[in-house]
């Protein structure tokens, strides 16, 4: 059965952001970091790095050298959470050197988006009571850093 691993290529820093990432997402860890022995599109030899980390138990593998394409909204990383508490300190931390963005989303330091989302929300949005699942939509859309409590309040009428 293969495995699916997202690979994220960024400019040069892949392993800070990588061991950035271990230090704010919970059941994290970071694996290695190899330069890469060949020339390669990126770059001659020994100036690519190739990074291998784990963020809340998913793999991941990086590429740090000359970026080809910038990241943008296309793929955003998105980090469910339980707590309010949870959801600021993941949000500050990840926003420190980035810029925040609409709906929970931020795009860190590195140039890649983030949704730092309540789990609850999207239980919301899935409820079968469609009017409670607009209102804490419209509610959401009207937020930067989301709220949990606001969030349910709109849900709740």
């Amino acid at each position: 059965m293969p495995d699916i691993k997202p690979f994220l290529w960024y400019s040069e820093k892949a392993e800070e952001a990588a061991r950035f990432y271990c230090s704010v997402i919970p059941n994290s860890s970071f694996t290695s970091a190899t330069d890469m022995p060949a020339e390669s599109p990126g770059g001659p030899s020994g100036s690519v790095k190739i990074v291998e980390f784990v963020l809340a138990g998913v793999p991941f593998m990086a590429m740090g050298t000359k970026q080809m394409d910038p990241f943008n909204h296309a793929i955003s990383l998105m980090v469910e959470v339980d707590t309010q508490e949870e959801l600021d300190r993941i949000w500050n931390a990840l926003l420190d050197g980035g810029a925040p963005e609409a709906c929970g989303w931020l795009k860190d330091r590195y140039g890649v988006s983030w949704q730092i989302t309540p789990r609850r929300l999207n239980e919301m949005m899935r409820d079968p009571d469609r009017a409670a699942a607009k209102r804490a939509a419209e509610a959401m859309m009207t937020m930067v850093k989301l709220d949990i409590a606001e969030l349910e309040k709109a849900f709740g009428g």
